[in-house]
C-alpha cells in the first residue's frame, strides 16, 4: 500500500520533538490500481505537476482485490479513480452500480472495443498475455513457442504462477484456456484437463509480480505466464527475462479507467482519466511504462520501436468475452476447488 507523504513545515523542538499541523497540503486524490509502483509515481509525479494543489495517493493490489475492495466500499467510497484492470473486472462493477459515468474527452480516439457502456469505463491500454522465462537459464529458441509447449514434461516443476484468485492477468489466461477447451470440444472438460496438467507442472503460486520475477530470477522457477508490459518493465531494469508471444495466438486485454461512485473528489477523478488517456498521457505510458494504446489517432512515430515491432508480430486471439465475464469466476471457483496443488501428489 502506498502511504501518504508527510509535508510538514519545520519542527519545534520544546523538550521532546513535537509535530503540530503537519497536514497534507491541497485535494487529496486517491486510486486503487494494480499498475505497480513504477508506473503510479510516474502517473503521479506528471499529474502533481500539471496540478500543484493535489497529492496523489494510491493503493497497489491486484485486479480482483480492487474490484473486491471497490465493491465493500460501496457504502463509504475510499477511493476516487480506479486505474487498471481487465475490462471484465469493469464490466462487473458497472453491472453492480460501483462506478461513475464520465465520457472523457479522448472517448472518440479510442477503439470502439474500448468502450464501456453508457460511459461507465473506458480502456487506455490492451495488454498481451506472453510466455515468460529466465534468459539466462532458457533461450528464446528452447522456451516454449505455444502455450501447449508449457506442459512439456520437462518443464515439471519449473513453473511459477501468480496467485490466479487475484490477479486479472491470470483471471484472463485461465478464461482464455477454458474458452480455447470449449471452442474445441464443445464442454470444460477440456479446459480444466489443460489446467490440471498445469498444475502439474506449477512448483509454485506467488503472491504478487515481485516475488514471481525474483524466484524467476533466482532459477528457483524457469518460466511463468504473465502480461507483456511487466515483463518489459523488468527487462529494461536488467532482469534476465525474456517473453515469446504464443505462436497460436494469445489473448489481449482491454485495460480500463473509471471514476468510482461517490468519489470523494469526482472531478480530480475526471481530471485523471482525462490525463491519463490523453496524447500525452498514452505516450508517457508507451515510452516509460510499456504499455500499448487503446487510442487509434496517434502517428506511428511516435511510438517507441517496442511498441512497432510487438504489434507487427501480435496474433490476438478472437474471445467471447462476455462468456469469459458470465462464467470466469465459477471456472476460477472450481480450479480453486478441485485443482490447485493436487497436480504434483
Amino acid at each position: 500500500m502506498r502511504m501518504v507523504k508527510p509535508v510538514c513545515g519545520d519542527l519545534l523542538l520544546i523538550g521532546l520533538v513535537m509535530v503540530t499541523g503537519c497536514a497534507e497540503p491541497g485535494a487529496v486524490l486517491t486510486i486503487y490500481s494494480p499498475h505497480g509502483r513504477d508506473h503510479l509515481v510516474l502517473f503521479e509525479d506528471r499529474f502533481e505537476t500539471l496540478h500543484p494543489d493535489v497529492n496523489v495517493q494510491w493503493v497497489d493490489m491486484g485486479s480482483q482485490e480492487v474490484f473486491d475492495r471497490v465493491r465493500s466500499e460501496r457504502a463509504n467510497p475510499q477511493a476516487d479513480v480506479w486505474f487498471g484492470g481487465p475490462e471484465v473486472f469493469f464490466a462487473r462493477a458497472a453491472a453492480e452500480g460501483l462506478l461513475e459515468p464520465y465520457r472523457p474527452v479522448w472517448a472518440d480516439s479510442v477503439l470502439p472495443a474500448a468502450r464501456g457502456p453508457d460511459d461507465l469505463y473506458f480502456g487506455v491500454y490492451l495488454t498481451p498475455a506472453v510466455i515468460t522465462f529466465n534468459s539466462d537459464a532458457v533461450s528464446r529458441d528452447q522456451a516454449p513457442q505455444d502455450w501447449d509447449d508449457v506442459l512439456d514434461p520437462r518443464w515439471r516443476g519449473q513453473v511459477l504462477i501468480r496467485d490466479p484468485l487475484a490477479s486479472g492477468t491470470m483471471h484472463m489466461i485461465f478464461g482464455t484456456i477454458m474458452y480455447r477447451g470449449l471452442q474445441a470440444t464443445g464442454d470444460t472438460a477440456a479446459g480444466y484437463e489443460w489446467l490440471r496438467r498445469l498444475d502439474a507442472q506449477t512448483k509454485e503460486y506467488v503472491l504478487n509480480p515481485a516475488i514471481l520475477y525474483q524466484k524467476l530470477v533466482r532459477r528457483e522457477g524457469l518460466l511463468t505466464l504473465w502480461d507483456l508490459p511487466d515483463v518489459l518493465h523488468v527487462q529494461d531494469r536488467g532482469f534476465p527475462l525474456d517473453y515469446v508471444l504464443p505462436k497460436s495466438g494469445t489473448p489481449v486485454l482491454v485495460d480500463g479507467i473509471a471514476v468510482i461512485k461517490g468519489a470523494e473528489q469526482p472531478e480530480l477523478a475526471r481530471a485523471f482519466v482525462d490525463y491519463v488517456g490523453s496524447v500525452e498521457g498514452q505516450l508517457l505510458a508507451a515510452r516509460r511504462a510499456f504499455r500499448n494504446l487503446t487510442r487509434t489517432d496517434i502517428p506511428a512515430d511516435s511510438l517507441p520501436e517496442w511498441l512497432i515491432q510487438v504489434t507487427s508480430k501480435l496474433k490476438p486471439m478472437n474471445l467471447d468475452w462476455d462468456l469469459l465475464e458470465s462464467h470466469g469466476r465459477e471456472w476460477m471457483r472450481y480450479w480453486d476447488a478441485h485443482i490447485r496443488g493436487r497436480g504434483q501428489r
